[in-house]
């Protein structure tokens, strides 16, 4: 599996690393040097707004966030050090333990808004295509940014809630930028995409024909900020520092759409009537165990997993 081995790869790092660099004095005015890897996507809007509204400079951090791919190129960041903290998918960090890694959950990332139809990420079609159910995707090519994530995940389990067959689905890994033209050009059949890159997708005459976060969980929590328990376990004051301003931060989001609209305009390159249009996913502070479970069994049915995850050990915290 490429997510195994992309684990296994970081499992021999962190084995071999003494130790991350988080936490480090920057030299200057004696904050602690932090960097988060984070997809530029709408999602991780509240990590850019905490950076903005001062929260980790409040207790003493000076966060750098790096641009990733995904979780697929987040969790071996964090295994080798490269990152202290990172935001991943729940799937991605789910595989990665499967695969001996170590990755710990500190703060939640983002969850759907449990509205068909209305939600921040979705599957779309060519317009005109003849695919109009998540069903009709037997047979189909579904574009997803990673393979074994979450988007695959979620898309056969759409496919299968609506009678199809997954396992006759085919998945091919492309950029989320790249998504909204390769649909409208017929060069994939579907594409899991989020926003912006749905909205894209849509005023560019794409259809949507399912929201898979909310047939798999009405209140699925996507995706979360992670370190590894090497970091947990040598700097648990690092990482309750950080994990106090996320949670800050998610409720700020949460409470404040407009200032998430705002933030975009910094991290993204989105314009202003993108911004103003895409539609935003819902940012609560606290994850949300139980749909997080129902990822880890959808995991084992499709056969992602050589064992049943155990989802409490992936939260840094019990309850």
């Amino acid at each position: 599996m490429r997510h195994r081995t992309l684990a296994a790869a970081g499992a021999a790092a962190v084995l071999a690393a003494s130790g991350c660099g988080g936490g480090e004095p920057d030299g200057g005015d004696g904050a602690r040097a932090v960097t988060v890897g984070a997809i530029p996507i709408v999602d991780v809007a509240p990590l850019h707004l905490a950076v903005d509204q001062g929260l980790f400079a409040d207790r003493g951090l000076e966060v750098e966030v790096v641009n990733t791919s995904g979780g697929a190129q987040a969790v071996p960041g964090v295994a080798s050090g490269d990152f202290d903290f990172a935001f991943g998918n729940v799937t991605s960090l789910l595989v990665a333990r499967d695969a001996g890694l170590p990755m710990k959950v500190v703060a939640n990332g983002v969850a759907t808004t449990g509205e068909q139809g209305a939600d921040f990420g979705g599957i779309v079609v060519p317009e005109d295509s003849p695919i109009e159910s998540a069903q009709d995707l037997e047979g189909a090519t579904v574009a997803v940014n990673n393979l074994e994530n979450i988007g695959d995940t979620t898309v056969r389990n759409s496919v299968r809630k609506d009678g199809g067959d997954p396992s006759d689905v085919e998945f091919m890994e492309l950029p989320f930028p790249d998504m909204p033209a390769a649909v409208e050009k017929g060069e994939v059949d579907a594409a899991w995409v989020v926003e912006p890159f749905l909205t894209t997708a849509l005023d560019g005459g794409a259809t949507e024909i399912a929201s898979n976060f909310v047939d798999a969980h009405p209140r699925l929590t996507i995706a979360a900020y992670f370190t590894s328990e090497q970091v947990l376990a040598e700097d648990p004051e690092l990482v309750a520092d950080f994990t106090s301003a996320m949670d800050e931060a998610l409720a700020y989001a949460e409470a404040n759409p407009e200032e998430v609209r705002r933030i975009l305009g910094e991290y993204t390159e989105m314009d202003q009537t993108l911004i103003e249009e895409i539609r935003l996913p819902s940012f609560p502070p606290a994850a949300d165990r139980e749909s997080v479970q129902t990822i880890a069994d959808l995991m084992e049915e499709d056969g992602l997993v050589e064992e049943t995850p155990d989802v409490e050990a992936l939260f840094a915290e019990s309850g």
